[in-house]
Parts: structure tokens; sequence; C-alpha cells
């Protein structure tokens, strides 16, 4: 299924969890939200559309926990790790270089990253 062209940011619906922390958006695909498209905090789609209700269990089922993983950016370099995240953009450093506290210089991509431009490092399998 193609995905239709992505809405203006200003018509995502934030999705929260209990503690008001938000998990993600809902993008509308229909003016009444009744198909709309889940997306995590960075703005990549994590599901096809799909009716609200469903798109948004989606979004609250996978919560943060991404958000701590490592990164690369246009699928290759160091691996990253999210320092921050705001409508100001994705703030990213060298995820081994960080733990260690050295001074780094940080990578900024635009946020939401609807170009998909991060992409989360698969594990290795044994």
């Amino acid at each position: 299924m193609t995905m239709p062209e992505t809405a203006p940011v200003d018509t995502w619906l934030a999705v929260t969890r209990e503690d008001g922390e938000t998990v993600g958006y809902l993008e509308p695909v229909t003016e009444d939200y009744a198909a709309v498209i889940p997306r995590n905090r960075l703005g990549h789609a994590v599901g096809d559309v799909q009716d609200y209700h469903a798109a948004e269990e989606i979004v609250l089922d996978r919560g943060l926990r991404e958000l701590a993983e490592h990164w690369l950016l246009d699928g290759a370099g160091p691996e990253l790790a999210i320092s921050e995240l705001s409508p100001a953009g994705v703030v990213l450093r060298d995820a081994f270089l960080a733990k260690a506290l050295v001074p780094l210089q940080a990578v900024h991509v635009p946020w939401p990253d609807t170009a998909g431009r991060l992409r989360r490092v698969q594990p290795e399998r044994s």
C-alpha cells in the first residue's frame, strides 16, 4: 500500500500516556481523523493507514523505548544516540563516545524526520 502525502505537522494529534508524556502522533489521512497513520516521536510512520483507535494502540504500545536505541544517519557512519528531541530538531551524538563523556560534535536532523534519515541500528544475530 502506498502512503499518502504527509499531512502538515500542525494537524498531527499527540498520543500521550497517562502521565502526560507524548509517545507519538496520529497523522490524519481523512479530515475527520477516521483514518490516520501512526507515527513515533521522531515522526516515522510505524504502521499503515488505519482507524484512529487501532493506530493509537500501536503508538501507545511502542512507547518511548526506541529513543534509547542507536541510530544511523542516512544508513552509514558511526552509531548515534539521541540526546535531545523537540520540535526544534533531533540532536544526536556518537553513541559510544557520549558514554565516555568525550566532548562531541552534535549531529542535527530536522523534526519530524519524515524523510527517514535516521534508521535504527539492527542488532546482530548470532
